[in-house]
């Protein structure tokens, strides 16, 4: 007897698609399940350091701003950890990072739908079945693999997530195992070796680059701290955080932008990176501090931190340093700097999605950069010979804008694919979400019409 396919299979569980599980858990009938290739929930261990806080408010868990009522909010999983109350007292409206990821942790340890230590192959339409069809692999502890068999789906979730990025100049010696040179996703697991380390240069002026340098900072003696920061920005920015700014986090925002030609949104994501790539006030505060602390007995820290700087070249200088050759942007000068180890806080890419949905290439439709083209319902525009949906998170910059990997629209937009997914409002969504009115003629979300939910076919026009 064949297993009955699922209504929903997801790829990837990370924050996003954890939120989806979260919120599709408790609804009738629909039959999902989620592959991903870790042993368990992680998300990004490396910078997991002990004060660093989530950017967004803990209200932006992953369901709250879609469902308050949710049995997996945060403030329930502080209830069954029997925290209520003293984060009631801490009145921290950010939290900490590690607990994030303890929420988390939390919430994958109780939902039967997600499936870790599985890798999906690939994907592929069945067209005689009208069903995906994904192979699967499944990773041991010890790093066996084995066959794990196929899943059928009447519809597919990509929440693969990103991957550090390392500048072009510097993949040889990141890739080296010898040479100390780490992407900060990879801080934690090396900072006693970058401690240790008589000179270090951090590259990157976002957030992690700031953590990084900051707790390097704190644990260098005072007057001997040689460190560098160095990084492309014209300043160690500090993130728009006005209550007008935030607006760019909201509903609203996401169809403006969406609804805007693909070039014209191809030229807003690099001017708007000050909402989402810059450094939050409280940490700049916090280096300046440190920077300052050091400065009482007399004499300065022995630290350098130039912005605008971009490393054009690098290699070994002797047998065990590193040489960054570097270029001043606004200057166009150019000097070298030795140096023992170098922290590369340089962010994420995406994942490329090629290999998993090669079989699907050919009936995948793409924007004037080869991109995929991402419909208002975060799906993947297809050929109309496909009649399930392929559905995308944090996959989407180039069409919904910087909303996209930002945790405060999570339950937002897992709301969005379930309500289209079924067919009906099974989260009601606000119609306005901000005081700021995008563009001349805003446009008003349109409600799809109730459908038969068992059917879980969405609409043909993408309405």
């Amino acid at each position: 007897m064949s297993t009955p396919p699922h209504d929903l299979v997801g790829v990837g569980i990370g924050p996003f698609n954890l939120s989806l599980a979260a919120l599709a858990h408790p609804l009738p009938g629909l039959r999902t399940a989620f592959y991903d290739q870790n042993p368990h929930f992680t998300w990004h261990p490396g910078l997991l350091l002990d004060d660093a806080t989530v950017q967004v408010p803990f209200l932006a868990d992953l369901v709250t701003l879609a469902d308050p009522t949710s049995p997996w909010t945060f403030l329930n999983h502080l209830r069954a950890r029997e925290r209520l109350y003293p984060f009631y007292f801490a009145e921290h409206f950010h939290i900490r990072r590690t607990e994030y990821d303890a929420y988390c942790r939390w919430v994958a340890e109780h939902l039967p739908a997600l499936h870790f230590g599985h890798h999906v192959d690939t994907v592929r339409w069945n067209p005689e079945r009208a069903l995906f069809e994904a192979d699967l692999t499944r990773l041991d502890p010890d790093g066996r693999t084995a066959p794990a068999g196929r899943v059928h789906a009447r519809h597919l979730v990509l929440g693969v997530g990103t991957e550090p990025w390392v500048p072009e100049p510097l993949r040889p010696l990141a890739d080296a195992p010898d040479v100390p040179v780490v992407h900060s996703d990879d801080y934690l697991a090396h900072r006693d070796t970058l401690l240790a380390a008589g000179h270090v240069t951090v590259v990157g002026t976002g957030q992690s680059g700031a953590e990084v340098f900051l707790d390097l900072l704190r644990h260098r003696p005072v007057g001997r701290e040689r460190l560098h920061w160095i990084g492309r920005t014209e300043a160690f920015a500090p993130m728009e955080y006005s209550r007008l700014g935030l607006e760019h986090f909201t509903p609203d925002h996401t169809r403006y932008f969406h609804a805007l030609p693909g070039p014209v949104r191809d030229r807003l994501v690099p001017a708007q990176w000050q909402l989402h790539k810059a450094i939050d006030a409280g940490t700049l505060a916090a280096v300046h501090d440190e920077l300052y602390r050091r400065t009482l007995h007399g004499g300065w820290p022995d630290t350098v931190l130039t912005p605008a700087v971009h490393v054009h070249a690098a290699g070994r200088f002797g047998p065990a340093r590193i040489e960054l050759h570097l270029e001043h942007t606004a200057q166009h000068t150019r000097t070298r700097l030795t140096t023992d180890a170098v922290v590369l806080a340089t962010g994420h890419r995406g994942r490329p999605l090629d290999d998993l949905l090669a079989p699907l290439a050919p009936r995948l439709r793409r924007d004037h950069a080869g991109r995929p083209r991402v419909d208002a319902h975060f799906r993947l525009d297809l050929d109309p010979s496909i009649t399930g949906s392929v559905y995308v998170q944090n996959a989407e910059l180039h069409t919904h804008g910087v909303g996209a990997p930002d945790l405060g629209l999570a339950a937002w937009r897992s709301a969005t694919i379930l309500n289209h997914l079924t067919g009906r409002r099974a989260y009601p969504q606000p119609t306005r979400t901000a005081f700021t009115t995008f563009g001349l003629h805003p446009r008003t979300p349109q409600v799809p019409p109730a459908r038969r939910a068992a059917r879980l076919t969405p609409p043909a026009d993408g309405t």
